[in-house]
């Protein structure tokens, strides 16, 4: 049931995230170019496309139930889905308001408010969910209703430090300037919404692979720990180029394309340290890795054995943001896991009979590091003072 419901919330999640993270780009060149009223009017004109595009997606928290029986859920697990899905609905929303101003505050270099508000939302989430699980036993929509309280918690945190005098510079006041230009910003942002869910759903799409296999159910299980253990330090790196395309965007806003480019340079040096960090973590103690998640021999044998493709697959999966180029990103995404990666991954699985070890090797060695490839060399080759010259924003 959790799995099912889960698989929407992460669909949302996946391109609502996608969507702000376009906003990195203007916040940030309007922040380096020193522009500063502009950021509040791009904050309003992401609330609209946001919610906007959040009560579009509305009917498939509201209909989940004949949607996951039309995908084949049994229907026990469809109907009890479709009403932990119904309790998703105020997180759903959230998400419309979070994640600018998330972006909002981090163009401006405001990333410890970030912290503590989050901060202050997890506390009070644990206590919450200890309270309704231990306490009262209301169960998973109750969890579900908590998680989205929590979130909500952010919102009006973060929404709070804005309105009340702390960016006096970069929030004027409500703007009609907010309905101008929705189009273009639009398309900016589902391009990199498109750019985000191609990168998250590959690996949703190594699992459910997996899970077809004959006899997959100690691989589904150890494949649903790596990728667990994948997600967890993918954050660290998230996080620096989080950092990186903030920068990136502050320099090509401020005019200072050689500053831009050695920003880049760093961003990615540091992403190849951690990844070669945790590269040797999870070689050196691959036998024990899983300690965290399951005691059962099977399972840890099975994760011991495919900790080489999580090891590279950490080393690997970076992601670039930070100078406008989504579109193109989607397309190498594209290109690289969906014509390239996955059919390798199958023919590896099922033509040659590898299992999962082939199914996940063809996936990265075919995907991931093809796509790696591709955006270093663009990454080498782009020319920071150009990239000034082409921009459309100001």
């Amino acid at each position: 049931m959790s799995l099912a419901s889960n698989v929407i919330l992460g669909f949302d999640f996946s391109f609502m995230l996608g969507m702000a993270s376009a906003l990195e780009t203007l916040w940030g060149q309007a922040f380096g170019a020193k522009n500063y009223p502009m950021l509040g009017v791009y904050l309003q004109r992401s609330w609209v496309v946001l919610f906007l595009c959040s009560v579009l997606m509305l009917p498939v928290y509201i209909f989940a139930t004949p949607i996951l029986k039309l995908l084949g859920q049994p229907q026990q697990v469809a109907e009890l889905s479709g009403i932990v899905c119904l309790s998703f609905i105020p997180l759903h929303f959230s998400f419309a308001f979070q994640f600018p101003l998330q972006r909002f505050l981090q163009s401006q270099l405001k990333n410890n408010v970030i912290a503590w508000v989050n901060i202050v939302a997890l506390i009070l989430r644990l206590a919450l969910s200890w309270l309704v699980v231990f306490r009262l036993r209301l169960g998973l929509v109750a969890i579900s209703l908590v998680l989205g309280f929590s979130w909500w918690i952010v919102v009006f945190g973060l929404l709070g430090y804005t309105l009340c005098g702390a960016c006096p510079q970069s929030w004027t006041g409500f703007s009609f300037e907010a309905f101008s230009g929705l189009r273009q910003f639009l398309q900016l942002s589902a391009s990199s919404g498109v750019m985000i869910c191609l990168e998250n759903w590959f690996y949703q799409i190594l699992v459910v692979i997996t899970g077809n296999l004959a006899n997959s159910e100690f691989a589904f299980d150890a494949l649903s720990i790596c990728m667990s253990i994948n997600g967890w330090e993918n954050m660290i790196p998230t996080g620096f180029f989080i950092g990186k395309g903030v920068r990136v965007a502050n320099e090509l806003g401020a005019g200072n394309g050689r500053k831009a480019q050695f920003a880049t340079i760093v961003a990615v040096t540091e992403s190849i340290l951690l990844g070669l960090f945790f590269w040797v973590i999870i070689m050196f103690v691959h036998n024990e890795i899983a300690l965290v998640f399951t005691t059962s021999k099977p399972v840890l044998e099975q994760v011991s054995t495919l900790s080489i493709l999580l090891a590279f697959t950490v080393l690997l999966n970076r992601v670039a943001v930070g100078s406008g180029w989504q579109s193109y990103v989607a397309y190498i995404n594209l290109g690289c896991y969906y014509l390239i990666g996955v059919p390798l991954g199958v023919l590896m699985g099922w033509v040659f009979k590898q299992g999962v070890m082939g199914i996940w090797a063809g996936m990265i060695f075919g995907g991931t590091a093809v796509q790696t490839l591709i955006l270093a060399i663009i990454t080498i080759r782009c020319n920071g003072e150009k990239e000034v010259q082409m921009l459309p924003y100001f």
